[in-house]
């Protein structure tokens, strides 16, 4: 269980850095050649301010989202473990440790969308 658990923190990772990488290099053919003034502040847009509008973002192709993707991707990845051994416990019928990584995995969730 070990190596399973192991290999998907691995995939998780390799995954997410494969989205960044290929979100910015987008971004970079883009916007690379746009000069940038220093001296006036643009904040961001906040049309990505939702997991789903990252989803629908990226799937339209937008760079910042794909880059964001990438990153929830990432921060997926432990919360995915959290869930991965969850289901192992639970397998095992060890009833302590399925309400101790149930509450993990609570927390986690709650956390992340609220």
């Amino acid at each position: 269980m070990e190596q399973v658990v192991g290999r998907l923190l691995q995939a998780g990772v390799v995954i997410a850095s494969i989205v960044v990488v290929l979100g910015a290099t987008l971004l970079l053919a883009h916007h690379g050649a746009e000069a940038t003034a220093f001296s006036v502040f643009r904040g961001g847009s906040s049309h990505l301010r939702s997991v789903s509008a990252t989803f629908i973002g990226a799937i339209h192709g937008d760079p910042s989202a794909i880059v964001q993707l990438g990153l929830v991707l990432l921060i997926a990845t432990p919360v995915a473990r959290v869930a991965l051994t969850l289901a192992a416990f639970a397998a095992q019928r060890d009833r302590l440790y399925v309400a101790m990584t149930a509450l993990v995995l609570v927390l986690l969730l709650v956390g992340l969308f609220s």
